[in-house]
């Protein structure tokens, strides 16, 4: 029989496995495409981020919760509840004016899923990977944001022992809102280092 898939062994790519996988269970009825994209979403765009968001919040507003997080990430999002699979050590670096934090994953796609969800297709590609640790200002620009020569950045690099999450800079003219005001501000490629939050 000739192999060709091009894949060690004739075996199928995972990712056409899993899809093939998919098609065989919904044909059979077994689940149902829409709910599972629909969890798919909620991890990717609401229950992480919106965690992740919510951890930030707290810290911009509470200077003890800030002191612990920074202390002792993992401990510190366990206090509000947000703990489990792919966040058993987190780490939580600060942004500054001076100073900018990045996370990557050079392995593989190693993510604070509890406080961020699934990582995005970005973080995962190959090209994120590799040239963010080489030409960390050149890629944060191609994805949207522009640091001043004199900031010095700092890549992180995340592995299966250490996840980063980055607590971003607080946006000026947001010192009058609550927590909870400031929670839909913060977005999940802030709390990569790809992005800063904007002021509303």
């Amino acid at each position: 029989m000739t192999d060709t898939t091009g894949a060690p062994g004739g075996r199928l790519p995972s990712a056409l496995r899993t899809e093939a996988l998919e098609q065989l269970l919904t044909e059979r009825g077994l689940i149902d495409p829409k709910v599972i994209d629909g969890i798919v979403t909620t991890y990717e765009t609401n229950v992480g981020p919106l965690n992740g968001a919510k951890v930030v919040a707290k810290a911009w507003t509470d200077p003890e919760y800030r002191r612990r997080l920074l202390a002792d990430g993992t401990a510190a999002i366990k206090e509000l509840g947000f703990s489990g699979p792919m966040g058993w050590h987190i780490v939580v670096v600060e942004n500054t004016p001076t100073t900018h934090n990045v996370v990557v994953c050079t392995l593989c796609s190693c993510y604070p899923w509890p406080v961020l969800g699934l990582p995005p297709s970005w973080y995962k590609d190959p090209s994120y990977r590799a040239r963010v640790v080489k030409e960390p200002r050149r890629v944060l620009s191609e994805m949207g944001l522009d640091l001043d020569e004199d900031v010095e950045i700092t890549v992180r690099d995340s592995t299966s022992e250490v996840r980063w999450l980055v607590l971003p800079e607080r946006p000026a003219g947001t010192e009058h809102l609550t927590e909870e005001e400031l929670v839909p501000l913060v977005t999940r490629d802030a709390m990569v280092g790809v992005a800063k939050v904007a002021a509303p």
